[in-house]
């Protein structure tokens, strides 16, 4: 059993408290998702607001559950403070990035935690990059580093595909969120775990590349 901090425990509140709010009220979820056409006709609120409601209990739970393994990695190196800003940067990185790539499309809508969890995962991958970490379906644990940079191809896939209802560019924008706050607050990762820094930033840099092709 982990020992929680207080700033976990409050994300975690938020998130429960919102969520419930949002099942028992369409009205109030509708008017607090991410939907590219609410953003552009002036509710921005949505951009932050959308990161605390799901669209059931399963939802709500794994990301939460993402988050009590990994935030105590993250508030262990950085305290409290810097977890709390790597989370919201993380959060609104996913929201631009949806921005960004649906911009077009005035009927998208998302919710959830999940950008703002991938950008904590990713802290956590770089600060302890030698984690080793287990999934479904794989006999024996992986480095936390490969992990994640197989997540974030799969998200490339699945953004270009659009596989399954699944909000692929928030969980990307997200991680990248996580991935340059925690470089920002660490530097000196680029000198003392170069090879990882580097390698965590292929699938972005892939990314923006197939983007400015046009290929996404």
């Amino acid at each position: 059993m982990l020992n929680l901090h207080i700033a976990t425990i409050v994300i975690m509140a938020a998130n429960v408290l919102v969520s419930l709010r949002g099942f028992n009220n369409t009205t109030f979820f509708d008017r607090y998702k991410f939907s590219i056409g609410g953003i552009q006709a002036g509710q921005k609120d949505r951009m932050a607001t959308s990161g605390f409601l799901h669209v059931d209990f399963s939802h709500l739970f794994l990301n939460m559950f993402t988050l009590y393994f990994f935030a105590p990695v993250v508030i262990g190196w950085f305290g409290s403070v810097k977890f709390l800003i790597i989370y919201f940067v993380s959060l609104l990185g996913g929201s631009l990035l949806a921005l960004f790539f649906h911009k077009n499309e005035p009927f998208y809508s998302a919710v959830g935690a999940s950008g703002a969890v991938m950008g904590v995962l990713y802290a956590a991958i770089l600060l302890n990059p030698d984690m080793q970490l287990g999934i479904m379906f794989i006999p024996i644990p992986l480095p936390a580093y490969v992990l994640g940079i197989a997540y974030l191809l799969y998200s490339i896939y699945g953004m270009k595909s659009r596989a399954g209802n699944i909000g692929h560019t928030a969980h990307f924008g997200g991680a990248v969120g996580g991935y340059l706050t925690t470089l920002l607050f660490k530097p000196e990762l680029f000198v003392t775990d170069t090879l990882i820094v580097i390698l965590l930033a292929i699938p972005i840099i892939i990314l923006f590349a197939l983007e400015k092709m046009g290929k996404l």
